[in-house]
């Protein structure tokens, strides 16, 4: 996992691997996530179309 000490080297690594998040009501590229016990498996294209999908991202601890 990339970390970076302030903003500026998050958003020149941004710049330098073409990494950007979708603009508001693009879809969201696709992706596959396992359970904590990594048996199961779900895709975000498997709710498309199904229900609106909010992606949090953060710490809880």
């Amino acid at each position: 996992m990339a970390r970076f000490p302030d903003r500026a080297a998050t958003a020149e690594w941004h710049e330098q691997h073409g990494a950007s998040a979708p603009k508001a009501g693009e879809i969201a590229p696709d992706f596959e996530l396992y359970d904590v016990a990594g048996e199961t498996s779900v895709r975000l294209s498997s709710y498309r179309g199904d229900r609106p999908v909010a992606l949090v991202f953060g710490s809880f601890t």
